[in-house]
């Protein structure tokens, strides 16, 4: 996508210096554009933990990154292969709920041989990157392909109007390597010509929506307006909103979704009204061995001060203000789950499924034998 007229992606080999990985800083926008270079896995699971990147698909493709950058510090290590086996063990530990994380990381190892040479290693390493990276962007861009007839076919009921459309969170292109999931139907639609309204939910507590969402939209010329949480029910009931397109950073094959705390709020809402549900995801955002999602899905706890505190712009400065006393107790649950019963769709880079197991395996027939029933 563009910044400032300019393409991007999330994350990149430096263009003179292949030993450093670029990326763009989150926690700086929309007030600033920062490059960040990550020089060692230390830096890579940092990021990801404090979340200089966020999101299922950059997550992924940052860890993949990770391990290359092991490979190159351990290249001359007789203990090598040990020493990528423990790097990727700590990727994993960096945040729990993304299963693209751990998708990635083992992709990287599966390939990895205990004789290999550090050259070797060095070199599939950051030949597995390129394959993340350029398949998430790949399968972003179908997504959007598959996802696009949504659209369209509500603007065949609605000549001459704006399609109204509801996100949650950020699972634009900030959220993965280009494109997005739930964006890159709307964005799609957009470049089609088809007229559409995003309502973007600010997402508390870390803002992805207001912060993220907002300033991908603004910079790619999508019409759009920035609502607080709770304000989703109310457009749906006066029937302000067509269609609901979330992601998600965790999948079971059953359907059931995990992804940014208050999605399934906006679930209920859209169900109550008959608004279609809608989530978009690359398959490497599936988790093909949990069946109850509900009860089987790890749920990352963040710090309290997220909660407790709030960042803005003050006299040309990025700031944080309290925002209640500093002794209040606060709980800060990151993801909640969306049952499959809610769901309208999945949109895959394979095409549209309903969210149960045998509409799931029908789009992946090769990862029946992944499940553990």
């Amino acid at each position: 996508m563009k910044v400032n007229g300019k393409p991007y992606r999330t994350i990149w080999e430096h263009p003179s210096q292949r030993q450093i990985v670029q990326i763009i800083d989150q926690r700086s926008l929309p007030f600033e554009f920062i490059i960040e270079d990550l020089n060692s896995v230390t830096d890579v699971i940092t990021a990801i933990s404090e979340m200089h990147v966020r999101g299922a698909g950059l997550i992924g493709a940052t860890a993949a990154y990770g391990m290359y950058l092991a490979a190159l510090a351990s290249a001359s290590s007789r203990h090598g292969y040990e020493d990528l086996l423990v790097a990727g063990d700590l990727l994993k530990q960096a945040r729990p709920t993304a299963v693209n994380l751990s998708w990635a990381v083992d992709r990287q190892l599966s390939k990895l041989l205990p004789d290999m040479t550090g050259n070797e290693r060095v070199a599939s390493t950051l030949a597995t990157a390129r394959e993340i990276t350029d398949g998430d962007a790949s399968a972003c861009y179908d997504i959007g392909q598959h996802g696009i007839p949504i659209i369209r076919q509500l603007a065949e009921r609605k000549p001459d109007e704006t399609i109204n459309i509801l996100t949650h969170c950020n699972a634009g292109w900030l959220a993965f390597v280009d494109h997005g999931s739930a964006t890159a139907p709307i964005y799609a639609a957009h470049d089609a010509g088809i007229p559409v309204h995003v309502w973007v939910d600010e997402t508390r507590p870390r803002n992805q929506g207001a912060r993220l969402t907002a300033w991908e939209l603004e910079q790619h010329g999508v019409p759009f307006s920035v609502v607080p949480d709770n304000v989703g029910g109310h457009l749906m009931q006066h029937g302000l909103i067509d269609l609901v397109i979330v992601g998600t950073d965790r999948t079971t094959f059953t359907g059931d979704v995990a992804n940014k705390i208050g999605t399934y709020l906006k679930a209920l809402a859209a169900h109550d009204n008959n608004i279609p549900f809608y989530v978009a995801l690359p398959s490497s955002s599936f988790d093909w061995t949990i069946e109850d999602g509900v009860n089987d899905i790890p749920i990352e706890e963040r710090g309290a001060e997220e909660v407790k505190t709030i960042q803005g712009l003050l006299d040309g400065k990025v700031v944080s203000v309290r925002l209640t006393t500093e002794s209040a107790p606060a709980t800060n649950f990151a993801f909640d789950v969306t049952p499959s019963r809610l769901v309208t769709g999945l949109i895959t880079e394979r095409g549209i499924c309903q969210a149960n197991a045998s509409s799931v395996f029908q789009l992946f027939p090769e990862k029946r034998t992944h499940h553990v029933r």
